[in-house]
């Protein structure tokens, strides 16, 4: 579920490869056999209730979901049809880095995932199913994200980036291609279940070094300006209405200066999660 979300098309060729049969569900109509996935589309019934479309309710007993997470529960009765056994969920850190925002969007995001991965567990385990969730860090790659993507359009749109003071909170960027890699792991280790885990990149940088390399990644010397937290109001405010950047917050700005570091640990010792660096690639830039 959520096939055609970034991850997800990281996901389905390392399936593919490592022998899996794969049925990709989506509310999309999708006619693309050449991957030897199937599609199977999705859509509403009466009762609000999204259903199977297409074809008989064989079993299907694995389960992975990269929608965002709070609509998992709207196919809880679905995914008990089909009889699931296992399933692996995407959450994201966010559940505890927006949990205390002053921005009302946020706020409830922080509070969706939090109540989202509780109705999950809640779930599974009335019914014996085990699961599994994980929960990136800031998530980047093929230039389809909505984090280092969208920065880069902005400089390459002014050739400048603003900051926040100093800019100097931790963050560890993880490639998509890596969160796949780990939906996959996951996937088969059957003695990992009933888990949550957080997935955070290898590297841990400043905001603004982060900044600084999307610059040379560009080939550009870094140019950031340094600009009150009245300006990324006003900013973010006229951002979020003449463009498709819904989620810009003045939020964003504050967190420039405050740490995001999650230890992946336990990811590399259950399931041998080894992320890359911080390194972009031109196939991670945006078009």
């Amino acid at each position: 579920m959520g096939a055609t979300s970034l991850v997800g098309q990281c996901l389905l060729p390392l399936l593919r490869q490592d022998g899996w049969q794969v049925k990709a569900f989506s509310r999309r109509l999708m006619n693309d056999d050449s991957s030897g996935v199937q599609w199977i589309q999705l859509k509403k019934a009466p009762e609000n209730r999204s259903v199977f479309a297409g074809e008989e309710m064989e079993g299907i007993h694995f389960w992975i979901c990269i929608a965002p997470l709070w609509v998992l529960p709207d196919y809880f009765p679905m995914l008990d049809k089909y009889g699931a056994r296992r399933i692996i969920a995407l959450s994201s850190t966010s559940r505890f880095t927006k949990m205390n925002s002053s921005e009302t969007e946020e706020l409830i995001m922080a509070r969706r995932l939090s109540e989202s991965e509780d109705r999950l567990q809640t779930w599974a385990q009335a019914k014996g199913i085990d699961w599994v969730i994980l929960r990136p860090t800031m998530i980047y790659g093929r230039g389809r994200d909505q984090n280092i993507s969208e920065i880069i359009r902005l400089i390459r749109r002014f050739k400048f980036f603003p900051l926040l003071g100093r800019a100097d909170g931790l963050r560890q960027p993880v490639h998509a291609e890596d969160v796949a890699a780990a939906c996959l792991s996951v996937l088969g280790k059957l003695d990992v279940c009933n888990r949550d885990y957080n997935l955070s990149g290898a590297e841990t940088l400043t905001y603004r070094e982060m900044i600084n390399r999307l610059f040379a990644v560009l080939g550009r010397r870094p140019r950031v300006i340094p600009v009150p937290l009245w300006f990324f109001r006003r900013a973010a405010a006229w951002v979020r209405f003449f463009s498709r950047n819904r989620h810009w917050t003045a939020q964003m700005a504050e967190r420039m200066n405050v740490d995001l570091v999650f230890d992946h640990a336990e990811a590399a010792q259950d399931f041998n999660f080894s992320p890359r660096k911080f390194h972009l690639t031109p196939k991670d830039l945006p078009m």
